[in-house]
């Protein structure tokens, strides 16, 4: 079995820090300011109603700030890749839907109710994330937890 490249593996590295990166950062932009500010901007894509919207603000921005630190310190590596890359494409399909749509959007709420960029901007911002969160789903195990507490291969065992 041949070995990674070096290349790839701080490729995954970073991956896994980007996209861990700024899920915590929007996850902490958001926990720090009042509920209501996020759940305004979920509500302004017409899907849920204030009371869902409001739940959706309080309990989303600790969900992206945990998976964001744990895909960057590689704790359940794959999955968490994964999860973060399906939150990615649920943000992809509001924004997709708000849209074609023709709404009103002034923020996202994607880092909170401060400045926000054109729904096209954001579109493919998450594209990016996307393909990096691919990278860490596919190579990210290295230089994670999840390879420091694996169990070392046994002597004369199959690599």
């Amino acid at each position: 079995m041949s070995e990674t490249p070096i290349k790839i593996k701080i490729s995954a590295l970073l991956a896994r820090l980007v996209v861990g990166g700024v899920f915590v950062y929007a996850g902490a932009v958001k926990a720090l300011a009042p509920a209501e500010e996020f759940a305004y901007a979920i509500e302004t894509y017409k899907v849920v109603g204030p009371k869902l919207a409001l739940l959706a603000a309080n309990v989303m921005p600790w969900v992206e700030v945990y998976a964001g630190l744990l895909l960057a310190a590689g704790v359940f590596t794959a999955p968490l890749a994964l999860f973060n890359l399906a939150m990615l494409a649920f943000f992809e399909l509001l924004l997709g839907q708000a849209w074609l749509r023709g709404l009103p959007i002034t923020s996202c709420g994607c880092f909170g109710a401060g400045g926000s960029t054109s729904i096209s901007q954001e579109f493919l911002q998450n594209l990016c994330l996307m393909c990096l969160a691919w990278v860490a789903f596919k190579f990210g195990r290295h230089w994670s937890v999840d390879q420091a507490c694996a169990p070392a291969p046994e002597a004369g065992d199959a690599a």
